[in-house]
């Protein structure tokens, strides 16, 4: 399940890194509300001719996984760490500031489903009143 957690990062990442979702695998690891939010924020920077550069890292930890059932479900916490994603203006480069009361390592929160073999990024909650 981390696997695909992590693979589904990896992903987001490239697409932020382009601003464009085109050429990624997001839609292999991610759907509904996770999808909808990435790609609600690609096109924002898309908008804004912003991209990100680098990556954040992360120490994820599986919360609750329920095997049984039709569809098994999983939940992961995760310590995001933002300090090496940067923000920037595609045309130039320059990088964009974090917002002033952004902080930079803080909770994230994820469902997950298990659809056939594969598990998918159902949701994402970043939560940035609680860092770590």
């Amino acid at each position: 399940m981390l696997k695909a957690y992590d693979d589904f990062w990896a992903e987001q990442v490239k697409a932020y890194g382009q601003a464009d979702i085109k050429g990624t695998d997001l839609k292999k690891y991610a759907t509904k509300e996770a999808l909808g939010r990435a790609m609600g924020d690609v096109l924002v920077m898309k908008e804004a001719g912003t991209a990100t550069k680098g990556a954040p890292t992360h120490e994820a930890q599986v919360t609750s996984l329920a095997l049984t059932g039709k569809t098994p479900k999983a939940s992961v916490r995760d310590c995001l760490d933002i300090s090496g994603w940067k923000t920037v203006k595609k045309k130039t480069g320059a990088v964009q500031p974090f917002p002033s009361n952004q902080p930079l390592r803080y909770v994230t929160t994820a469902k997950a489903e298990k659809w056939g073999n594969q598990w998918m990024i159902t949701e994402l909650t970043p939560d940035g009143k609680r860092t770590c």
